[in-house]
């Protein structure tokens, strides 16, 4: 099964490069919008992704509003820690979008709350833990298959 890893607004590139790697190895297709917290060109996306960077299906997109805009008709789920539901009760389908926000603040709020019924979590047990890393959020969420 393969599947859409789409990042709003990735602040950190060795994130970006490791969940770069992830798409690759899950044969899903990695979106990126911008703006970015780092130049592409970046010696750490590159570092993380390895020597896999030029092998990965990469989308990029000006904005929130033209990735919304070009993938208005595809399925989506949308991954923040004000969700309800766990991850695990996501319907995993063939070319579904995992949506993730920006490592600082997540998801836009209009975002969230426009998506509500679309809205996941990675359930974390600790008080002591406000997220997890994005990068290590993406691989959990993401089945390879």
């Amino acid at each position: 099964m393969a599947f859409n890893i789409v990042l709003v607004e990735p602040e950190i590139p060795n994130n970006t490069g490791n969940i770069g790697r992830l798409s690759l190895a899950s044969g899903s297709v990695l979106h990126l919008v911008k703006p970015f917290g780092f130049e592409l060109s970046d010696a750490r996306l590159k570092r993380a992704g390895l020597d896999y960077w030029q092998h990965i299906r990469v989308k990029i997109y000006e904005s929130l509003d033209e990735f919304l805009a070009l993938n208005t008709d595809k399925d989506m789920v949308f991954l923040s820690t004000a969700a309800k539901k766990s991850y695990v009760s996501i319907d995993y389908k063939d070319d579904l979008f995992f949506v993730f926000g920006k490592e600082s603040v997540g998801l836009p709020k209009d975002l969230v709350a426009d998506n509500s019924d679309k809205l996941f979590k990675i359930p974390i047990l600790s008080p002591h833990v406000r997220s997890l890393n994005l990068a290590n959020a993406v691989s959990i969420v993401v089945e390879v298959s």
